[in-house]
């Protein structure tokens, strides 16, 4: 067990090391500018873009868009609750705070404090659950989703917001969130849309009447 602490302290060390350094420039214009940018990660921008893909599909009619945009959606919730549930439990300064103050937490704890929630990264999280959805049911849109959840992640550590094991679990949940709903999604949906495509006729014939 004193090995495994060890072990857990020396990477604990060089994570927070390396971030440190990547954050170096972080008040730099063009470093902020990425960061503006990676702000497309975060919940509100997310959530309303699964909703505009709904919109979108509907308008257009085109289902696979709309069961894309509902599973972003619900991929999204997933690995919000969990990482939500995470940064509920352990305290983790963040870099930027951390460089500033010479003072880093990493521990168990329920702070409600901005500063002290860096572990996991939400952006990246939620990122990559869409991105991942997104990739399922709308050809071609899981190659741009791919590279913009990696510079949404890419983005935290240059700004100071996360540590690099911040992104790793960030995208651990999202990815194991986003493999869960699917999981759900794709037994589920299959039996809406037929349910829909059956009693299609019968409102048809309702509404003339």
């Amino acid at each position: 067990m004193g090995k495994t602490k060890e072990a857990a302290k020396a990477v604990e060390k060089a994570d927070r090391k390396a971030t440190h350094k990547a954050a170096k420039h972080r008040d730099e214009p063009l470093v902020k500018a990425t960061g503006l940018l990676a702000e497309i990660g975060d919940q509100p921008q997310l959530v309303a873009t699964s909703i505009g893909t709904v919109v979108i599909g509907a308008i257009a009619r085109r289902p696979d868009v709309i069961r894309g945009g509902v599973r972003m959606l619900a991929a999204h919730a997933a690995a919000t609750f969990v990482k939500s549930a995470i940064k509920a439990s352990i305290d983790r300064t963040r870099p930027e705070k951390a460089i500033e103050d010479g003072n880093a937490r990493f521990e168990p704890g329920e702070s409600r404090d901005h500063d002290q929630n860096s572990f996991p990264s939400g952006h990246t999280a939620g990122a990559v659950a869409v991105a991942r959805a997104v990739s399922r049911d709308i050809k071609g849109a899981g190659g741009p989703a791919a590279l913009i959840s990696g510079a949404v992640a890419a983005a935290q550590p240059v700004n100071g917001k996360h540590y690099l094991s911040d992104l790793v679990v960030g995208a651990a949940v999202g990815w194991i969130a986003e493999a869960l709903v699917s999981a759900v999604f794709d037994r589920v949906a299959p039996l809406v849309e037929t349910a829909v495509a059956d009693k299609a006729p019968l409102l048809i014939e309702h509404a003339k009447a």
